[in-house]
């Protein structure tokens, strides 16, 4: 299994997801925090199984219900660089600027 390192805008997005799951319970917080941490799990056990997105970069996405967001990641030769934790609601592709690192 690969290690992981979050973009720093995609850890503040995350971490800002979770705050507002956890400011409605507690409870709901953390199954956001669980399912996340699902995702890239299965991301860095098999970062070339889920689907590469068109255009520059190699950019893959995981995503499962029930919370509405992907893991958007980059399969680097060591690691998996988690490139954003995106809400489905976000304009498409506005964390492409996070690819020019």
């Amino acid at each position: 299994m690969k290690p992981y390192t979050f973009h720093p805008e995609a850890d503040e997005e995350f971490l800002a997801a979770l705050a507002h799951y956890a400011e409605k319970s507690q409870t709901l917080g953390r199954r956001y925090y669980h399912a996340i941490d699902a995702l890239i799990a299965e991301v860095c056990h098999a970062p070339t199984l889920f689907r590469r997105l068109p255009g520059p970069g190699a950019v893959r996405r995981h995503f499962k219900k029930p919370f509405p967001y992907a893991v958007l990641y980059v399969d680097e030769p060591d690691s998996v660089l988690v490139l954003a934790v995106a809400p489905f609601k976000r304009r498409p592709g506005y964390w492409r600027h996070r690819l020019k690192r």
